[in-house]
């Protein structure tokens, strides 16, 4: 599992890489790319009727990129045959916004779920929780700390913003809860805020071996002071 989720990380980070570049010289020669995910990049970039000369520049990058999805396509097929046949994963789907990879990564990365003793404990050793000083008598927040696991913070964040750009009945406690957040802090905050308490649900659903369940979402508040 660990050797697929890495694996798949490689290609990701080279792919965006020459997104990168690709887009810089695009920039340079005047070009705007719409928006979009990077899997269909080569497709936005195919819609700007690009000069002969500028083609050939990028055409290297474009047909290592075409090669890059064709082999992420078939390990997210392994990643989701992966999911399907783990019991833990399978709960841990029924979270709003949580889909295969994020289910797999994070049990790849807690590894065992007995290492922790709450919530708190995951959330802090996923780098979700802020930094905290004493000035004067003032207990003092700051910025999340970012430490342990880059890879399963980007996914949980990003399984965050899916909850609050989807208008599913599922989750919308959970949307609604981050939506006050960031009426008061802005979206960033609340975005945060939302994936530390999915890495706390997670780790419960995991610990209690339940499902997801609506109903049950409280109003938990501990994260409403989060900053980034």
């Amino acid at each position: 599992m660990r050797g697929s989720l890495a694996v798949r990380d490689a290609l990701v980070r080279s792919r965006t890489r020459w997104i990168s570049v690709v887009r810089a010289l695009l920039r340079q020669h005047g070009y705007r790319l719409r928006s979009g995910a990077a899997e269909s990049f080569i497709g936005r970039r195919e819609e700007l009727g690009l000069a002969a000369e500028l083609q050939a520049e990028i055409e290297p990058l474009v047909r290592a990129m075409r090669r890059v999805n064709e082999q992420l396509a078939a390990l997210e097929q392994r990643i989701e045959t992966m999911a399907q046949d783990d019991e833990v994963v399978e709960r841990l789907r029924t979270a709003p916004g949580v889909g295969p990879l994020t289910a797999l990564s994070f049990v790849a990365t807690l590894d065992e779920v007995e290492r922790f003793d709450h919530a708190h404990q995951v959330e802090s050793s996923l780098g979700l929780v802020p930094r905290e000083w004493s000035a004067g008598e003032q207990q003092q927040r700051g910025k999340i700390t970012k430490q342990g696991s880059g890879r399963m913070r980007a996914l949980l964040v990003g399984a965050a913003w899916r909850i609050l750009r989807r208008q599913e009945v599922v989750g919308s406690k959970l949307r609604h809860w981050a939506e006050r957040i960031a009426t008061r802090r802005g979206k960033r905050v609340a975005v945060v805020a939302l994936a530390r308490r999915l890495a706390g649900m997670l780790y419960a659903l995991w610990r209690d071996a339940s499902v997801y369940d609506e109903t049950r979402v409280g109003q938990r508040q501990h994260a409403a002071a989060l900053t980034v």
